[in-house]
């Protein structure tokens, strides 16, 4: 009993992040793909795609138009949006004027700018997230279709700050721009995720409100710091400073689950980068897990991925052959 109470205060003093843990296993890269100037009136529009994407206008104003959505938003310099679902939409300063086609504007190898008009009126870059092509789903499944983040937010200093740094960094060319322009899109990304979950009481049930609710960050924090303990629900509770009824009544109204089958499905997530390795075992990835007998993983596995690890790991095989001599999905790096 003393050596578990330790245990719980020296784990519940640990910095393990969850969000982190989620963006390193769907191995999530933001990459800016390129952008544009505009002058005068104009309207373009993008095609919808299967991978996450977000823009940010840097300078001036624009509306944009989702498909799906009847009514247009308007953005103004500082304002990012990102677009988790496969929708094309329309970036215009009037939305009277007939679009121009993105495919055809950035057509051309190596194109990434281009510039309508006299270019003077508007700045915008733009790109997509890079996610592993069979975990990326987890993090894709868990954001809202749409996020706006206004320049008016409490990180509109943070968005400015790494636009101007981003601009900086394409136009002067100094040396290491390649890898501080890698550096700032990502942080530029995981700032737009942060300022949405700052909206976590408005924010449906589910992984992301979980991962916003400071009652419960500590037992998350026990969980995905040590995924293979057989947690009970008093530690968590204990870790959270409520009582077992409270916690798991708090846990489930922030994760729509409740706090044991959230570990569960953590750790299923964990088997499934685990089962990439071929020659690892069943077995093995079983007892890094904290399940003492391979049967036991393997039926956890099926309830929650719905095939067995043998069948699982066997498709990832037929996957990967289906795509050899291709681009993995969402690894594709051209400016639309």
């Amino acid at each position: 009993m003393l050596e578990s109470a330790t245990y719980l205060r020296e784990s519940t003093r640990m910095r393990v992040d969850p969000f982190s843990e989620i963006l390193k296993l769907t191995n999530a890269e933001a990459v800016v793909t390129g952008g544009f100037t505009a002058g005068g009136p104009w309207a373009i529009r993008f095609p919808g795609r299967d991978k996450i994407k977000f823009f940010a206008v840097v300078k001036g104003s624009c509306w944009v138009k989702l498909e799906g959505e009847a009514e247009p938003r308007h953005f103004e310099t500082g304002d990012v949006g990102l677009l988790a679902e496969r929708r094309s939409f329309v970036l215009a300063s009037d939305l009277s004027v007939a679009p121009l086609d993105a495919m055809d504007l950035f057509s051309g190898s190596g194109r990434t700018m281009a510039t309508l008009g006299d270019g003077g009126d508007f700045a915008h870059i733009g790109g997509h997230v890079l996610l592993d092509p069979i975990r990326g789903r987890m993090l894709a499944d868990i954001l809202p279709p749409w996020i706006h983040t206004r320049a008016s937010s409490p990180h509109a200093t943070i968005f400015r700050w790494l636009l101007d740094r981003l601009i900086e960094e394409r136009d002067v060319g100094q040396p290491g721009a390649q890898l501080a322009s890698a550096q700032l899109t990502q942080l530029l990304f995981i700032e737009i995720l942060r300022s949405h979950l700052n909206t976590s009481n408005r924010l449906p049930a589910g992984r992301l409100r979980a991962l916003a609710d400071p009652r419960i960050a500590p037992a998350l924090r026990l969980m995905h710091g040590n995924p293979a303990r057989a947690w009970h629900l008093e530690e968590l509770a204990k870790a959270c400073a409520m009582s077992r009824t409270s916690f798991a009544f708090h846990f489930r109204k922030a994760a729509g689950v409740a706090p044991l089958a959230y570990l569960t499905e953590w750790r299923m997530r964990l088997a499934e980068r685990a089962l990439r390795a071929e020659k690892t075992p069943v077995a093995v990835v079983a007892r890094s897990l904290g399940y003492t007998s391979e049967r036991a993983f393997s039926n956890a596995f099926k309830r929650v991925s719905g095939s067995s690890p043998m069948a699982y790991r066997s498709s990832l095989h037929v996957a990967d052959g289906d795509a050899s001599g291709e681009a993995l999905p969402g690894k594709t790096t051209n400016a639309v």
